[in-house]
């Protein structure tokens, strides 16, 4: 999820687990502890394109990360705040609590987390965007008013508890929203006599009410979304696996992480001459009809006997194309 739904959520637990004892300052190092996993983002500055978006929800987002790193922290913590009656085991709970929600929050969304590294194993329910406003703004209107309170008021407490009983039932609901969007795109196909191997399915930016599918071919893939507003049929569109571009690349390691990586859900392009490998799992940039860019998409450059990998950028005006589309899809077709 993105840093302002993190740094929510590891306040709330910090809270819980340290709020009568230390006041807002639990908040305060749960919101650091809860922001400290994605720190792994700056490994695209000294790794490869392919390293880094491995490293990407990797160890600073697994069950291993939270143990040893806890009482490190918050053994740190300890020493900072030498006039708070909180012991060193307290604030490690306390760091434990921020490190741990943190990957169990990001397993909700597309892109998952190793939670269990380092196995390659990828825990991903793709029920929530990272950015859903329905999650995150009442949360934190109930953590706004949980620090209005003194630290021993009940109604402190209260309105913590609160916070994080709604947020946790909106994802439990993103959950049976997504198994009933499933039986959705299933029925269609059947529907439209179209032959499938399987079907992924993921909620749209910034909502639950719009649903995207990929549906998987013997020779290519089915794009289509569907809004709970909606009237008409599901509307499907092809894109080619063209796997065989790839030629003696296929067998390259860098591919082979790719396609690890992406769960074997790509597509690859050619384009000006240049080859490019697309990870599905995002969709497209925008939901216009004429749209063939990816959200993500990697340019493959021959470098002696290697691959050299570079991630498409997104620019500001993709963003704008996507909210203007997506506002108009999102009320039905």
């Amino acid at each position: 999820m993105d840093s302002l739904t993190q740094i929510v959520l590891g306040a709330a637990v910090g809270e819980v687990a340290l709020g009568k004892k230390v006041g807002n300052k639990a908040m305060l190092y749960g919101a650091i502890a809860g922001t400290i996993p994605d720190l792994d983002v700056l490994s695209k500055y000294f790794l490869d394109t392919v390293s880094a978006t491995e490293w990407h929800r990797g160890l600073t987002h697994s069950i291993f990360f939270s143990v040893l790193f806890a009482p490190v922290f918050g053994w740190l913590v300890w020493k900072l705040n030498p006039k708070e009656k909180a012991s060193w085991q307290d604030w490690s709970l306390l760091m434990f609590m921020g490190l741990f929600t943190h990957p169990l929050l990001d397993a909700f969304t597309t892109w998952g987390t190793q939670l269990f590294w380092p196995f390659k194993t990828r825990l991903a329910f793709q029920s929530i965007f990272v950015v859903d406003p329905l999650y995150t703004i009442p949360f934190i209107i109930f953590l706004v008013l949980a620090m209005m309170q003194e630290r021993t008021a009940i109604k402190r407490s209260r309105y913590v508890y609160l916070g994080l009983v709604i947020s946790s039932a909106y994802l439990v609901l993103t959950l049976v929203l997504k198994g009933v969007v499933y039986q959705k795109f299933e029925n269609e196909l059947q529907e439209q006599g179209i032959a499938f191997n399987q079907i992924n399915t993921r909620p749209a930016p910034f909502n639950t009410i719009l649903w995207m599918a990929n549906i998987e071919k013997e020779d290519a893939y089915l794009m289509g979304n569907y809004s709970f507003f909606d009237s008409q049929p599901v509307v499907f569109r092809e894109y080619p696996k063209n796997h065989e571009l790839l030629g003696d690349w296929a067998t390259n390691d860098k591919i082979k992480r790719l396609i690890q990586i992406t769960g074997g859900w790509y597509t690859i392009s050619e384009k000006d001459g240049d080859l490019y490998f697309n990870d599905l799992r995002f969709g497209l940039i925008s939901l216009d009809d004429d749209e063939n860019q990816f959200a993500f998409s990697y340019r493959l450059t021959p470098k002696g006997d290697d691959l050299h990998v570079h991630e498409t950028p997104r620019l500001k005006r993709d963003a704008k194309r996507l909210m203007a589309s997506l506002w108009k899809r999102i009320w039905g077709n």
